[in-house]
């Protein structure tokens, strides 16, 4: 493992390239390394927009190495939720790292002028992007591609698109064909520094001195990937396939989460969009799934003599189906891609949107706000062509209202009314699942990013329908596997692979590495990088104390049943105890 640094002065124009043994031999790589360089480069009191914000990319020392270890992790401080931000990405962007010797990437200041930087090996070039500015997330890698390609190395390009340039609270950072560092808002901190993309190539790798051992588990892993059935339903039908099991038990997601059923599920599942609409499936670099499902999207441009169409590739997957479909009512498939299609566009994330249209006509619907905000635009549930009109206006800031929707759904609850309305959690929108109790924890509480990724709360949600868990007993199982995800976000492994790389298997793995670990350091690590995290998340004003749920949510119905008040305060005082925090 290289142990290299590189860090980026935007202000300055300059670079330079370190060596940290130290940190990595400690904090291994991706989370664990990038949340100690947070500590280091970031003031927690600073503006998220503010020169003094870095950008923090960081990969372990299984990337590029061992199968489904595709993830690069990014670290900030979040403009959208004014603490930790976190968010990971797959593509090429670990193999390009790993490519030019790099295990993390600090970039600093602000550029004067509008520009991108192009990395290659230990070299750093700054150059302007006057004529990209303004231009898509898609067209902006087209163009780079192509700038590009006479130089050595296979090229990640990541790039903002104009939400970024906005600086939306939640634009997002799109990484080569269409994988996105999407929650948390990146994007507007790469627009804050006046950043447009920046590109990653390398010509070195690394050898592996125990290459026989070496050997023997990556075939392991391999066989495991490929054979054992646990990533299968991932290449087959992609996360979608969680649309209508979700709807039939009650957790899926509907008009704002005013119920977990939505009555056109099969309309939108994953099986649908593959009879009629998928065209194409990729993966990221040294993945053996294929888990990346394309649509295919049909645009009329011309309606003369002869109808003409645009086809475009269209991104999707399960939070996507959910946050542009069935919690907008959309029950057409060419529908949630035409929605995608400007999102993607725009470089918004695409979770962030749904719930913040959900919450903008749930507040219409209770006459919270009206036609003054809305320009005359009634808002329903159902009505997709009123919601293309709707991002084109937060598009062009048509008026303070659309601008304001780009802060986000809490920003917008608190200064319009309608707060309870806000599906947010730590001010971060809510991910496809209404489980229950255990999914809203590990968002609220539990999930240091808020996020559905910090662990399977809503798995767990789903065992209550068939199995009598102690309460005390499900908040240990939240905690041990969010701690535990430590470990696997340091390494840096797609977590779709979570359930083939369990410790004996991590452990032979960093063995094959020359890395000699155990289950005791391993529980000390996961200890100590889940609460450095929370000790950045408090320095910036978070507080667990003040933790509320949407107040919607206690007047519906989830999956597991009625959430209880007493029962919500009963689960945080247990997180408090068992995570040490």
């Amino acid at each position: 493992m290289y142990k290299k640094i590189m860090e980026i002065d935007l202000t300055t124009q300059t670079s330079r390239v370190y060596t940290d043994e130290v940190l990595f031999d400690e904090f291994l790589g991706g989370t664990g390394v990038a949340t100690e360089l947070l500590h280091k480069h970031c003031d927690p009191a600073i503006d998220p927009l503010s020169p003094e914000n870095p950008v923090i990319f960081a990969i372990g020392p299984f990337s590029n190495i061992y199968p489904v270890s595709t993830k690069t992790v990014a670290m900030f401080k979040s403009p959208l939720t004014g603490e930790l931000g976190e968010s990971h990405a797959g593509g090429r962007l670990a193999m390009a790292m790993y490519n030019a010797g790099l295990n993390a990437i600090v970039i600093k200041g602000k550029l004067d002028f509008k520009g991108y930087i192009s990395i290659e090996d230990d070299k750093v070039e700054f150059r302007r992007a006057g004529t990209i500015w303004g231009k898509s997330s898609l067209a902006t890698e087209r163009i780079l591609r192509e700038a590009e390609k006479d130089r050595e190395g296979k090229a990640s390009i990541v790039r903002i698109g104009p939400a970024g340039e906005r600086m939306s609270w939640f634009g997002a950072v799109t990484v080569d064909t269409q994988r996105h560092f999407g929650r948390l808002g990146l994007g507007a901190v790469f627009g804050s520094k006046n950043l447009k993309a920046m590109v990653v190539r390398g010509t070195r790798y690394e050898t592996i001195q125990d290459f026989k051992k070496f050997k023997t588990i990556y075939d392991k892993i391999y066989k495991a990937v490929v054979e054992s059935g646990e990533m299968k339903k991932y290449h087959d039908l992609g996360t979608s396939v969680n649309v209508v099991p979700l709807s039939k038990i009650g957790g899926l997601p509907t008009r704002n989460f005013s119920q977990g059923y939505f009555e056109n599920a099969e309309e939108i599942s994953g099986e649908a969009f593959a009879e009629k609409h998928l065209i194409q499936q990729i993966a990221c670099a040294h993945c053996q799934c294929g888990c990346i499902h394309i649509g295919m999207l049909r645009e009329e441009f011309s309606q003369g003599k002869e109808h003409m169409y645009k086809t475009f590739k269209v991104s999707y997957d399960h939070e996507l189906v959910f946050s542009l479909g069935s919690n907008l009512s959309i029950k057409s498939p060419e529908h949630i891609l035409r929605l995608l299609h400007i999102t993607e566009k725009q470089g918004w994330d695409a979770i962030t949107v749904g719930v913040v249209l959900a919450w903008a006509t749930d507040a219409y619907q209770h006459g919270i706000i009206g036609d003054k905000e809305t320009g005359g635009l009634a808002l329903h549930f159902g009505d997709d062509k009123t919601y293309m009109e709707v991002l084109r206006r937060m598009r062009d800031h048509y008026n303070q209202f659309y601008s304001d929707l780009e802060k986000g759904a809490d920003f917008c609850g608190n200064k319009y009314g309608g707060k309870d309305l806000a599906m947010v959690f730590g001010k971060n929108e809510a991910p496809g699942y209404m489980t229950g109790e255990n999914a809203f924890l590990d968002w609220m509480a539990v999930g240091v990013r808020h996020s559905h990724l910090d662990s399977a709360g809503y798995s767990l949600d789903q065992k209550l329908l068939v199995e009598d868990i102690p309460l005390e007993k499900q908040m240990a199982k939240l905690v041990e596997e969010s701690k535990f995800r430590m470990l696997l976000n340091s390494l840096v492994l797609c977590l779709f692979a979570r359930n083939i790389y369990k410790t004996d298997i991590i452990l032979e793995g960093l063995s094959a590495l020359g890395i000699d670990w155990d289950p005791e350091r391993i529980n000390k690590f996961c200890d100590k990088v889940y609460k450095r995290k929370f000790e950045f998340k408090f320095a910036c004003g978070f507080d667990i104390d003040q933790l509320e749920l949407p107040g919607k949510l206690y007047r519906v119905k989830t999956a597991s049943g009625k959430l209880d008040p007493d029962r919500v305060k009963e689960r945080l005082r247990l997180f408090r105890e068992i995570a040490g925090i």
